[in-house]
């Protein structure tokens, strides 16, 4: 049994997913694993729709076997994000493949910058690009384009920056997962609905869009199954509330004192002072990111920081997922299941229950995660109790 692996948020599963994991039954893997985003994403902020929603519509999409990328790690950077997602991977044990969308392509490429990052020749130039006052991703790309040709146009593509630290991780790793990286069709990442081709578009635009229109709107641009899940989620008020859930980061801030947020994750060169200070002003999410604006952090660094600090994530959390926890999986997911159990390193179980017993380490992500995921529970437009995380159950098809 071929089988390959995907990393996504699917915040929505749309056309163009469902498109990725044709080519890859097309390319001859028998089963398509899938580590998915919870309540929370890596932009620093909450899902359109809850976890088990999203993994209905994986499965409904072609998707064999979800896994949940624990929220400690689903609201890290592009380089952590990707390194606990190929974890999971990895350590389920029968995953042949990791596939991703890319501008570029061009594995080679995207592998050779990857090595670039990881060479010894990188970090003193990479400072003294920062020395020159540049903002940290033009920086990078820069250090990367004086060491090696073409690497600082792929580190200069949202896709393709995902996909290198997806090949970092595959590297550090010693993985003998294969990088498959689909070149993108239709709407670029973060495009605006009207650049679109074929029926795809890109997540954000459909996110915008179904908060405008309502989900109905979402109809050209995913697959009829994946609609109905979502339309049924809209009426359930299973949606997000954005201003519920700015309201809701903003009141757990406003109780933090300044030594607390001095020792959040991510904390550094001040940035928990200028958190601090904003909050006691802002009134909006929105209105503090722009009091918190500064040249040398880019938006997203601040979102998930400011995030960080609503859920009290400290940088002693584990480095990598403790456990691997299952949402859903069709039949041929099962088939994966079985023969996981002979190969997994890790904890393997649809109970974050079970899996918070294994160890202190599984517990502390366990409770992690479900702090996330009430949190976000909390800010849908009808608001959904507590414990989901461990009270939701796994969404398998019968035999």
């Amino acid at each position: 049994m071929r089988t390959a692996g995907i990393i996504a948020e699917y915040n929505p599963f749309h056309a163009g997913h469902a498109y990725q994991i044709r080519q890859l039954r097309e390319m001859g893997f028998d089963a398509v694993v899938c580590v998915c985003s919870p309540g929370v994403v890596q932009r620093g902020t909450a899902a359109m729709l809850p976890a088990q929603v999203r993994a209905r519509a994986a499965l409904a999409g072609g998707a064999d076997l979800v896994l949940s990328l624990p929220a400690p790690y689903a609201v890290l950077s592009a380089e952590g994000f990707a390194a606990a997602g190929v974890a999971i991977l990895q350590a389920l044990g029968c995953v042949d493949a990791l596939c991703f969308g890319s501008e570029s392509g061009n594995e080679k490429e995207l592998l050779a910058a990857a090595d670039v990052l990881l060479s010894d020749r990188f970090p003193p130039i990479l400072r003294r690009k920062l020395d020159e006052g540049l903002p940290a991703a033009a920086a990078r790309a820069a250090a990367a384009q004086e060491l090696q040709e073409g690497a600082g146009t792929i580190l200069a593509r949202p896709n393709d920056i995902l996909g290198v630290e997806y090949c970092k991780a595959l590297r550090r790793c010693t993985s003998t997962m294969q990088p498959i990286a689909l070149k993108r069709t239709g709407a670029a990442h973060d495009a605006p609905l009207e650049i679109k081709n074929g029926g795809f578009a890109s997540a954000s635009a459909l996110r915008q869009l179904a908060q405008r229109s309502g989900m109905s709107a979402l109809a050209p641009y995913v697959p009829a199954e994946c609609l109905a899940i979502y339309q049924e989620a809209e009426k359930n008020g299973a949606q997000l509330d954005e201003h519920a859930f700015g309201i809701a980061v903003l009141s757990r801030l406003r109780q933090m004192p300044l030594q607390e947020l001095a020792a959040i994750r991510g904390a550094a060169e001040g940035l928990e002072n200028r958190l601090y200070h904003a909050v006691r002003n802002a009134g909006t999410l929105e209105q503090l990111l722009e009091q918190m604006k500064t040249k040398r952090y880019p938006t997203a660094r601040l979102r998930r920081f400011v995030l960080d600090a609503a859920l009290g994530y400290r940088p002693d959390l584990p480095s990598a997922p403790p456990y691997l926890h299952v949402l859903g999986a069709s039949s041929m997911g099962l088939c994966v299941l079985n023969a996981a159990k002979t190969t997994a390193r890790l904890p393997l179980s649809h109970s974050l229950a079970e899996l918070s017993r294994q160890s202190k380490s599984a517990l502390r992500i366990a409770q992690a995660h479900a702090a996330a995921e009430d949190l976000t529970a909390l800010c849908r437009n009808v608001p959904a109790a507590c414990g989901s995380a461990y009270t939701a159950p796994p969404l398998f098809e019968k035999l």
